[in-house]
């Protein structure tokens, strides 16, 4: 067996080791998590393959590709929280091996293994692939499909220092097939960035047409063929409502925020620099004086990874809707930029500076922080409440009864320690092993916190809610939320397909001639306006929610 076969299997083992364990731990969170999944669920109860549906209802907000993933692995483990989030696992599993072939076959074995484990061992792309939302996949086809475009201008240039085995056509097809999953996946957002990346790469061309317009025309159109087959008999079949209704979903995505999604103009700064740590700190340091290669293609593809990251922070800083896995294509090249800096480090061309130092341990500082304060906050939870006064959902959220144990500080302990090790560690020899170490231990640490501390969280956010729908599970009857956007009640009531045409119809369901129960959920900040509705029963109020019942006799 190849070292780099048997580097790779490692690396798909790991991610497996790591990402399929927990996944049904806990409950799929709103909106996204419960969204796709439940896509899914009603896929399948409906046996309509072709089109997507939330609340049986058709949805023209996403393509169907996740959501058949999703559904595949609802066939195979049932329809739960372990089949929503697996496909992601599979994919962190499968990145993990690409990264590493990819930093092989541009740099060797070293950079290939550090880039893999900067991305394995950061927080943000860790927890993604144990997650059930949609963009794990979608960056990994966006990101492939660069990479063989990259392929395709170095053979087009015909780069001595470099071996291609195959064709420049063999690179561009692929490309813009991969693309076309990505379409597939979640939109055309996949070829806006890939238009944008090869429009700023040919300003820095000096206006050189290193990809001609022909070929342009012709990539696109390989693009969205993928997705054309789909649609094309979706439109058949239908009509085209869902190009318009998309169309429409996307435009307004783009120049207005989603309910509770505004952000500042630096807030996915903000996130990559806490969210990708460690990898943030080191990738920062490529943006300023970096050493170039002594080979021509390793600082074409460095301009490619600074190109497309700055693409991506600049797009999704500039939308209204401000959304923290926006800018997860961004963590492609942040990784591999952390260890193109760790590589120099390890070469003696660059160092470890203070500043550098300095940001890791107040950004790992904060993390510690947080980790051994909250299971201590958790079990004086009073001390808090002061400063939630303003806010009766977040302190009737604070009154829920959570078991937190001084154990639950191992994720922080863990992670102040890993981080003095790796700086003993990293003083006594620059060699590349208390850099794994590093990656590694993040990874761990992150493992620890989705185990000790995630339980928790959830329940004081969601929990109660959760629960009463899936009471209400095994009766034949409506559910609704009322004042909040939720897909909970769908999912885990476990809907059946309507046979009423007004079961989605609030007016209705409160106020019209229902044929059997209807259970309601609002938060407590909205639930005077139900309170006064005489056909309304208050049950129960529990952690910020009220919830409701309206038989049918009260409509007589």
């Amino acid at each position: 067996m190849s070292q780099k076969l048997r580097i790779s299997l490692l690396f798909a083992g790991l991610g497996l080791i790591f990402y399929v364990p927990f996944l049904g731990g806990v409950h799929l969170f709103d909106w996204d998590e419960i969204n796709f999944a439940e896509m899914a669920r009603e896929m399948i109860l409906l046996e309509d393959y072709l089109r997507v549906y939330i609340n049986f209802e058709p949805f023209w907000e996403k393509p169907p590709l996740f959501v058949w993933l999703q559904a595949l692995s609802m066939k195979i483990f049932g329809i739960n929280e372990f089949a929503a989030r697996f496909p992601n696992a599979i994919c962190g599993s499968l990145t993990l091996v690409v990264l590493y072939r990819i930093g092989c076959f541009l740099k060797g074995n070293r950079f290939g293994v550090l880039w893999a484990l900067s991305y394995f061992g950061s927080i943000l792309p860790f927890l993604y692939f144990k997650s059930g939302i949609i963009d794990p996949w979608f960056n990994l086809l966006i990101f492939s499909g660069l990479y063989f475009l990259i392929l395709f201008y170095w053979k087009k240039k015909k780069v001595k220092s470099i071996t291609l085995e195959k064709s420049k056509w063999f690179y561009f097809i692929l490309s813009g097939l991969v693309l076309g999953l990505a379409i597939l996946m979640k939109g055309p957002v996949a070829f806006l960035i890939i238009s944008l990346v090869l429009g700023v790469c040919w300003i820095f061309e000096k206006f050189r047409f290193y990809i001609n317009p022909l070929e342009y025309i012709v990539f696109a159109i390989l693009c969205f063929s993928v997705s054309l087959v789909w649609l094309g008999i979706e439109t058949f079949k239908n009509g085209p409502w869902f190009i318009q209704e998309f169309t429409t979903y996307q435009i307004r995505l783009l120049t207005t925020h989603d309910a509770g999604h505004k952000g500042f103009l630096g807030y996915h700064f903000v996130v990559l620099l806490i969210g990708v740590f460690p990898a943030s700190i080191f990738a920062i340091r490529s943006f300023y004086k970096f050493p170039k290669s002594e080979q021509w293609f390793e600082n074409d593809f460095h301009r490619w990874m600074k190109i497309l990251f700055w693409v991506v922070l600049i797009l999704f800083s500039l939308v209204q809707s401000k959304i923290v896995h926006y800018s997860s294509l961004c963590y492609f090249p942040m990784t591999f930029l952390a260890a193109s800096v760790i590589e120099k480090i390890l070469d003696g061309n660059l160092s470890f500076e203070k500043w550098m130092k300095g940001l890791f341990w107040f950004i790992g500082g904060v993390f510690v922080f947080l980790f051994l304060a909250l299971p201590v906050v958790g079990k004086n939870i009073d001390l808090i409440k002061p400063l939630f006064s303003k806010d009766p959902f977040a302190m009737a959220n604070l009154e829920a009864q959570i078991e937190w144990s001084y154990i639950d500080c191992l994720p922080g302990v863990f992670l102040l320690g890993l981080m003095i090790f790796f700086f003993k560690t990293f003083n006594k020899a620059s060699k590349a092993k208390p850099f794994n170490l590093l990656f590694g231990g993040t990874g761990v640490f992150v493992m620890l916190s989705l185990i000790f501390i995630i339980n928790n969280i959830e329940g004081y956010s969601q929990n109660a809610a959760i629960e009463f729908f899936k009471s209400k599970s095994k009766e034949d009857c409506y559910v609704m939320t009322f004042g909040y956007k939720s897909y909970a009640h769908l999912f885990y009531n476990k809907k059946r397909p309507p046979k009423n045409e007004n079961h989605s119809k609030h007016s209705w369901l409160l106020g019209g001639e229902i044929d059997k129960t209807v259970y309601i959920a609002a938060k407590i900040n909205r639930a005077n306006e139900l309170i006064k509705n005489p056909n309304l029963v208050e049950l129960y109020r529990k952690n910020g929610f009220v919830f409701f019942q309206r038989n049918i006799t009260e409509q007589q």
